[in-house]
């Protein structure tokens, strides 16, 4: 089923489990849906909207391992618990044919729910890729690992994407962002605010801390924390401020693949796009020239060993959440209590359905609609969506 009528179709769930969640309530009639929620204690023209939510807010305080909570989330919750039926039945089928979507779900529950498994292993799995990095000796070896970890470990030093041509909605376009950062963007490494200088202290321990989770002695930790840290602020320098971002026109830099090297002259690109499975093209398109300078910059000034430092930090930060107990806490540490203030983490079976919805999500999508939705019911919103489309 494609996905694009499926998620419509949720969508007209959720306004359904709504309006059933009012109908179920005898003593409150459809029409007083909105009504139920106001807080007449509070005076509309000092607070509406305390006034119109505030005996929801009361009744719904947001969970410690939550950020925001509204009603969506208690239709989601009903939706995770489905979702957990396919997983476990998924999980113990044991005829599942290879390659079937019952089969993929199984085995990514299975494999996501295993903890003990996943403690037992810590960071085993990336050895391969922290050999790579040892292995770094030249400019030319370092670009050819960034390369490598640009097609499945997040975005160091910057960040490709590839999408419609802003300007020719025809085509498909290879963009090019600043990116390389660890902080959410770069005026968390430059106001003075008391919140974002506590943020880039908390930042710095964390970084020494998982430093000191891959083997580093503290002396070093603390000293590839800086390292990492100091590169990092070098991006976030020549990197736009969100405001910025927001011109579309400004963030359109359409380029040949010789006008691109020529802005970075250290980056052979023809080589680069190879490695990352990006072939016959002509123009890229780059949203940031002046940051890129900043790239062919640092890539001129960096030691090979501090680029090092750099790339086993973005490895790690970039599973932590999936790796064993010590970094996935460390990570929720600062990422989910110090930047967001959540004292709790999600249970993990909710975290690992997010990432199944990543990874599988068309897949998961049709085994939803095969076991929750009534064959009428899936003809139905089909027409209805093919209609509007």
């Amino acid at each position: 089923m494609n996905s694009r009528w499926f998620f419509f179709l949720l969508s007209l769930l959720v306004f359904s489990a709504c309006k059933q969640q009012v109908k179920e309530n005898s003593s409150i009639k459809e029409d007083d849906f909105l009504f139920q929620y106001i807080d007449s204690t509070v005076r509309p023209g000092d607070d509406f909207f305390r006034f119109a939510t505030g005996t929801w807010m009361k009744k719904n305080p947001i969970p410690s391992s939550e950020r925001r909570w509204t009603i969506g989330n208690l239709v989601r919750n009903d939706i995770y618990n489905q979702i957990r039926k396919i997983n476990d039945e998924s999980a113990n089928n044991k005829d599942a044919k290879k390659g079937s979507n019952t089969q993929r779900i199984g085995d990514f529950w299975a494999t996501g729910m295993d903890s003990l498994m996943i403690d037992k292993q810590g960071i085993t799995l990336l050895q391969p890729q922290f050999d790579m990095i040892s292995s770094i000796k030249t400019k030319y070896d370092l670009l050819k690992v960034i390369a490598e970890f640009q097609t499945y470990s997040g975005s160091p030093l910057f960040s490709p994407a590839i999408f419609q041509d802003e300007m020719n909605s025809e085509k498909v376009a290879l963009h090019f962002y600043q990116g390389g950062i660890g902080l959410p963007n770069r005026d968390y490494y430059f106001d003075t605010d008391s919140r974002t200088q506590n943020i880039r202290k908390e930042y710095k321990i964390h970084l020494t801390k998982m430093f000191m989770l891959l083997g580093d002695d503290e002396k070093k930790a603390k000293k590839n924390s800086e390292t990492v840290f100091n590169i990092e602020s070098d991006l976030a320098r020549a990197s736009r401020k969100l405001e910025d971002l927001r011109d579309p026109y400004a963030n359109y830099n359409k380029m040949t693949i010789a006008e691109f090297s020529a802005l970075t002259p250290s980056i052979p690109w023809k080589n680069f796009l190879d490695q990352i499975n990006i072939k016959n093209i002509d123009t890229v398109i780059v949203a940031q020239p002046e940051f890129f300078k900043q790239v062919e910059k640092s890539l001129s000034t960096v030691s090979i060993d501090d680029w090092k430092a750099y790339l086993r930090w973005n490895l790690v930060n970039d599973f932590a959440s999936d790796l064993s107990k010590s970094f996935d806490l460390q990570n929720f540490n600062f990422f989910g209590t110090i930047m967001s203030g959540t004292t709790e983490q999600r249970p993990r079976w909710k975290r690992i359905m997010d990432e199944e919805e990543s990874f599988l999500g068309d897949a998961l999508g049709q085994l939803y609609v095969e076991k929750f939705i009534p064959v009428a019911m899936r003809n139905r919103y089909k027409i209805l969506t093919d209609n509007m489309l």
